[in-house]
């Protein structure tokens, strides 16, 4: 097969095998599991052939118009440079990774069918983004992730976090979604094509007129997706959705769409520089407050969120001082180790018993019951905090690297104020990364208590993954120096400078945060603390489910824990309170645009109930009254007919004699 037919079928596997999956998850269940695997390891597969083909070399683009518009036409197209192949990569090991993981966490769930069914449209959707070379087309896969991220965070229904998260979710990305559906449609309208190749010929060639307006509304629509500041409160709350799925929204599908989108269309953004520097700022308020806000998380899963909106304020750093390589390259390295370090996640959920991480600090010998996780999680979390030699350390060097060349003026795409802006807070970040990276791994895995609850030995289908997905957490990293062709031919290594500071300042974090634990860690023991709910026979999903339900219970919320013996209430002091809402955002909105929508929904409501009806009532009850009187004449008596007929008649005739004579008279 030819190189575009095989990455046609990429997408197209995983879609089949949704649709599939809910033909026959109900009248043949046994076909689900095969249903859910295989496809998306085929396309898995296929991705890896393609991205050996295309080898980093030039892109390979095919086309075929899909339907005439009259105007600006609308082309089923491929575009495959080194971006688009390996990123399709990321997306078929992980979806893979999820699926299998999935056999196992959900494995007596009655909505299992359902769930991998929307987990391989979602799988496909996000392959469709990647390699498509139209942007209409790639719309199409930008809105079903938005609709399977509703359904799939809204998995545990019954549960009324997971109702609002996914309410949430859909909302606040669609807010994004209007202005970038309007950019989309100006960019077209300045270019005169929705095909990518067709609209980077033409900005480099000047034509575009409108560069700022567009770029904006383009960025409303990334921030949205990709939970970055101001559209980013969606993302924690989503953790309400099974683990499985929140590894694949944060490692390779929705929240990295909008990051590879950017990367995509770089040179739009850089034709305005104005564009450039709000997502420089954008990123580096991303960064800064996206830390303070996982350190002070009790949730594990919540922490992991909010790493994960650091993190792609890191890519969205890169790209706003042009350097897309970089942002793709953290892009792909924070995919591997965040989808173990949420899978890893669930597996302590499950062993624990709690998502808690004050609970867990009162446990002990938890890291003696689950091995694979404990060593997996340890891995990615030094891949998170960028310790060398693992791969978040080389890719996020890149980052601050771009940043230092357009701050001193070695590169000249963005603003210098835009290359410090990036620099200063992604060096900031760095230290509050390593500070809730350790804080995580000692509450988690360095208790003092009573032993954990035994779950058992936990499903080879959950920890098996967490390996595979180590391996490219260690080594990918390694290979930075050898896969410049894929990323623009730029070189990722590290500089001597960036690399030394950013070590350093991550090792501060990381032993400020040990020796606030060690301060606190004596009062874990006089301070117990419950929101252990599970029973030791409950699958995993089930587990996730009661803990969040037993931790709102015990805390009145799904984020804090009044825990004096949590580290980052410490290192954090007054700011805690602030930082562990996520700075009152959620206040904020519900009070600047909740509140006064609901109020004119009352008044809409009002003035169709009491205004409008009351006419319309008014007009059925002057009907219904004549009816009524006209009902009471119809007797049926041939009698009463003929008196009436002859009364008529004499009213008719008195009438016309007397106006005959007053005519007459005058």
């Amino acid at each position: 097969m030819t190189t575009t037919t095989l990455a046609a079928l990429v997408p197209l596997l995983p879609f089949l095998g949704a649709v599939a999956g809910l033909a026959l998850g109900r009248t043949a269940p046994g076909f689900v599991r095969p249903l859910a695997i295989l496809p998306t390891l085929t396309a898995a597969v296929l991705a890896v052939v393609v991205a050996v083909r295309q080898g980093g070399g030039r892109a390979i683009d095919a086309a075929t118009q899909l339907t005439p518009t009259g105007s600006v036409p609308i082309d089923l197209a491929l575009h495959l440079d080194g971006f688009a192949v390996l990123v399709a990569v990321l997306v078929g090991l992980v979806a893979t990774c999820v699926q299998l993981y999935s056999t196992a966490y959900l494995r007596n769930d009655a909505r299992y069918p359902s769930y991998a069914a929307l987990v391989s449209l979602f799988t496909s959707a996000m392959l469709l983004v990647v390699y498509s070379g139209d942007l209409m087309v790639l719309l199409v896969g930008w809105e079903i992730m938005g609709i399977c991220s509703y359904f799939l965070v809204g998995h545990y229904w019954e549960t009324p976090e997971a109702r609002a998260a996914s309410l949430k979710a859909f909302l606040v990305t669609k807010l994004g979604d209007v202005p970038f559906l309007i950019g989309l449609f100006a960019l077209a309208a300045d270019t005169g094509s929705f095909r990518i190749t067709k609209i980077l010929a033409a900005v480099t060639n000047g034509g575009l007129d409108h560069p700022t307006l567009i770029a904006l509304l383009l960025l409303a629509g990334v921030a949205g997706k990709s939970a970055q500041f101001p559209l980013h409160t969606w993302l924690p709350d989503a953790m309400a959705g099974p683990t499985p799925v929140s590894a694949l929204i944060h490692a390779a599908t929705m929240v990295a769409a909008g990051i590879y989108f950017v990367a995509r269309l770089l040179p739009v953004f850089a034709a305005s520089g104005a564009a450039l520097t709000v997502l420089a700022v954008m990123a580096a308020v991303t960064m800064v407050g996206s830390g303070l806000a996982a350190l002070a998380q009790d949730d594990i899963k919540r922490v992991l969120a909010y790493s994960t909106i650091g993190q792609l304020g890191y890519m969205s750093g890169a790209l706003a001082v042009g350097d897309r390589g970089a942002a793709v390259f953290h892009l792909i390295s924070h995919g591997a180790f965040k989808a173990v370090l949420f899978l890893a996640a669930g597996v302590v959920i499950h062993a624990a018993g709690t998502n808690s991480l004050a609970a867990m600090s009162r446990m002990g010998g938890l890291a003696r019951r689950i091995p694979d996780a404990y060593w997996t999680m340890t891995v990615a979390l030094l891949a998170l905090a960028a310790i060398p030699p693992f791969a978040g350390f080389f890719s996020k060097e890149a980052v601050l690297v771009a940043a230092e060349h357009t701050a001193v003026g070695d590169r000249a795409v963005a603003p210098a104020a835009a290359g410090w802006t990036v620099l200063i807070a992604g060096l900031a970040a760095a230290v509050l990364t390593a500070a809730y990276a350790t804080r995580l791994w000692l509450l988690a895995f360095r208790g003092r208590g009573a032993e954990a609850p035994d779950h058992g030995r936990q499903p080879v289908a959950m920890t098996a993954v967490l390996w595979i997905l180590a391996f490219p957490t260690i080594a990918f990293g390694l290979t930075s120096g050898v896969i410049g062709d894929w990323f623009d031919g730029h070189a990722l290594t590290p500089s001597l400078t960036t690399a030394v500071l950013a070590t350093g300042v991550t090792l501060v974090g990381g032993l400020a945060t040990y020796g606030a634990w060690r301060h606190t860690t004596a009062l874990a023991a006089r301070t117990p603390i419950g929101a252990v709910a599970a029973h030791p026979g409950a699958e995993p999903a089930l587990v996730e489910a009661e803990a969040m339900t037993s931790h709102t219970a015990a805390y009145g919320t799904i984020a804090a824990a009044a825990d004096p013996a949590d580290p980052g209430r410490l290192l954090l002091g007054p700011l805690h309170r602030h930082a562990v809402t996520g700075f009152h955002l959620d206040a904020l909105y519900t009070a600047l645009f909740v509140r006064p929508v609901q109020q004119a929904a009352r008044l809409v409501r009002f003035l169709d109930r009491t205004v409008v009806d009351t006419y319309v009532n008014g007009s059925g009850a002057v009907t219904r009254l004549l009816g009524t009187a006209v009902r009471r004449a119809q007797t049926g008596n041939v009698q009463t007919y003929l008196g009436a007929l002859l009364a008529g008649s004499l009213v008719l005739a008195i009438a016309a004699v007397v106006f005959a004579n007053v005519n007459a008279g005058s």
